[in-house]
């Protein structure tokens, strides 16, 4: 078994240990590129874009499959601040959707909390 092979083997353990998406989608990338393919090959057949798949291959070069790991992503920043998400609290807790104006309505929905915010200018 030469080096690539081991490599491969490896990833192909990573890949079945893991459960994060991302995380697999990085391994099966570097894995692809092992096994031959250019860059624009594995991101068209991943729907990255090509700089995308050089940089998980840069940081597997450089610090192997360790190097694939991600670091905790915080996601987007919150819409609400603290305040608002207090008054939100609040209002679903102690309010009906009657109680705010809405026309025989008992139960909280997505659209009638959305509405609700606007109405009560809880939203920035």
């Amino acid at each position: 078994m030469n080096k690539t092979e081991a490599e491969i083997q490896r990833l192909n353990a990573a890949m079945k240990e893991t459960s994060d998406k991302r995380l697999y989608e990085r391994y099966l990338a570097v894995r692809l590129r092992l096994e031959g393919l250019s860059f624009n090959e594995i991101a068209r057949s991943l729907g990255r874009v090509r700089q995308t798949i050089s940089r998980y291959w840069k940081d597997y070069q450089e610090q192997g499959i360790k190097g694939l790991e991600m670091d905790h992503s915080p996601g987007q920043p919150p819409i609400l601040s603290e305040e608002q998400r207090q008054q939100l609290a609040t209002m679903l807790e102690q309010q009906q959707p009657a109680d705010v104006g809405f026309e025989a309505r008992y139960t909280w929905t997505l659209p009638l909390i959305a509405n609700g915010m606007s109405r009560s200018s809880a939203r920035p």
